[in-house]
C-alpha cells in the first residue's frame, strides 16, 4: 500500500478526482443560485405607494380646483418590475380634463406607462374637480405687524417690501375676489432692532378670508426699520413729604442725563424732575434713586443717581 501511495500517478490521478468533485459542486450551488434568483424575479409581489395626480388641461385657459396631489395605486405582478415600477416611478397617474369646459365635473383616474405584466389598482377611482376660466392680476403687496411687539421708546420707520408687487393667478371667480393680497411680518415680541424676514404671501377678499390663488413670486422680503434718538437735559431735583421742623439741603452729582426713546417724544421733554421723598429721613444722608422713565422714552443714561440729602434743624 505504501509503494502504491509513493507513486507519481496516484496524486496526479488523486488531484484530478478532486478537481472534478469541486467543479460539479460550484456548478450545483451556481444553478441553485440563479435558480433561486429567477423565482425571486417572477414570483408576484404587490406593493403600494402614493403617486402626484397629473392634471391634462389647458392650463392657459382653465384654472381646475378641487382635486387631491396626490392618490394611492396598488401594484401587482413580478417582483422585477414592480419593485422597478416603484423606485423609478416611470408611470402616470392622471384625469383627462381636455374634452370638459367650465363647470364642475366628475372624471375617473387613469393610469399609462405600466408594463403589461404589472396590473394596478386604485382605492380612489374618480375625483370631482372644478374648470373654471383661468385669470391674472397684477397687485401690490401690503405690510402687517403687530406695533404692540415693539419695545416701548422705539420709532418704527416705513417697512418696505420687496417685491412690491406680485402675480396673482386663480379661478376668474377668486382673483376677481382679491381685495389686497399681504405680507404678514412676525415681528418678536420687545424687538428693538430693524426686521428682516423672508414672508409667505396671502391673498383675502373684503372679509378678511384667504383665497385659493397663486402667488408668483410665493414670498416677499419685508424690512421693518426701528431706531431710538437720544437727548441730554437738565436734571431737576423735587423733595416731597419732609417734615417741616427740618431744613433739607439736595445735591446730585449728575446734573445732566441722556434720554434714549422715540423722536417726537424727546421733542417734548426739556428737564427730567426726579422726586425725592423725604420720609423718615432724620438726619444727613446719601441715598439712591433711581429716575423716572417718560412715555416714549426706551432708557435713561444714567438710570439712578446718588442724591447727597442733608438734613438741619429748623430755626422756625
Amino acid at each position: 500500500m505504501h509503494k502504491l501511495i509513493e507513486q507519481k500517478w496516484f496524486y496526479k490521478l488523486f488531484s484530478l478526482l478532486l478537481a472534478i468533485v469541486l467543479v460539479a459542486f460550484v456548478d450545483n450551488t451556481q444553478v441553485n443560485t440563479n435558480n433561486q434568483t429567477k423565482v425571486q424575479e417572477t414570483a408576484s409581489t404587490k406593493q403600494s405607494l402614493k403617486m402626484a395626480l397629473q392634471v391634462s388641461v389647458d392650463t392657459d385657459k382653465y384654472y381646475v380646483t378641487g382635486y387631491p396631489s396626490k392618490v394611492k395605486v396598488t401594484l401587482e405582478g413580478p417582483n422585477a418590475l414592480v419593485t422597478s415600477a416603484v423606485n423609478t416611478q416611470n408611470f402616470r397617474v392622471y384625469i383627462d380634463l381636455s374634452k370638459l369646459g367650465v363647470g364642475s365635473h366628475q372624471v375617473p383616474i387613469k393610469v399609462s406607462g405600466l408594463p403589461s405584466q404589472v396590473s394596478y389598482k386604485l382605492p380612489q377611482k374618480s375625483v370631482r374637480v372644478n374648470i373654471q376660466k383661468r385669470k391674472s392680476r397684477t397687485l401690490p403687496v401690503q405690510i402687517g405687524y403687530n406695533k404692540n411687539a415693539v419695545a416701548q421708546g422705539y420709532d418704527i420707520g416705513t417697512p418696505t417690501v420687496s417685491p412690491e408687487t406680485v402675480e396673482v393667478t386663480g379661478a376668474q371667480s377668486e382673483v376677481k375676489a382679491i381685495d389686497h393680497v399681504q405680507a404678514q411680518l412676525v415681528v418678536p415680541n420687545g424687538s428693538t432692532e430693524t426686521v428682516r424676514r423672508n414672508v409667505l404671501l396671502a391673498a383675502y377678499d373684503a372679509k378678511g378670508h384667504q383665497l385659493n390663488v397663486v402667488i408668483s413670486p410665493a414670498t416677499a422680503r419685508v424690512t421693518l426699520p426701528l431706531s431710538v434718538s437720544k437727548k441730554t437735559v437738565k436734571l431737576k431735583l423735587n423733595a416731597s413729604h419732609g417734615s417741616s421742623k427740618k431744613v433739607y439741603s439736595l445735591t446730585v452729582k449728575e446734573e445732566k442725563v441722556t434720554l434714549y426713546g422715540q423722536k417726537e417724544a424727546l421733542r417734548k421733554i426739556s428737564s427730567l424732575t426726579l422726586d425725592v421723598d423725604l420720609t423718615d429721613i432724620k438726619s444727613s444722608v446719601t441715598k439712591s434713586f433711581r429716575l423716572p422713565v417718560p412715555s416714549g422714552v426706551a432708557w435713561i443714561s444714567p438710570g439712578s443717581v446718588d442724591v447727597q440729602i442733608e438734613v438741619s434743624d429748623s430755626n422756625n
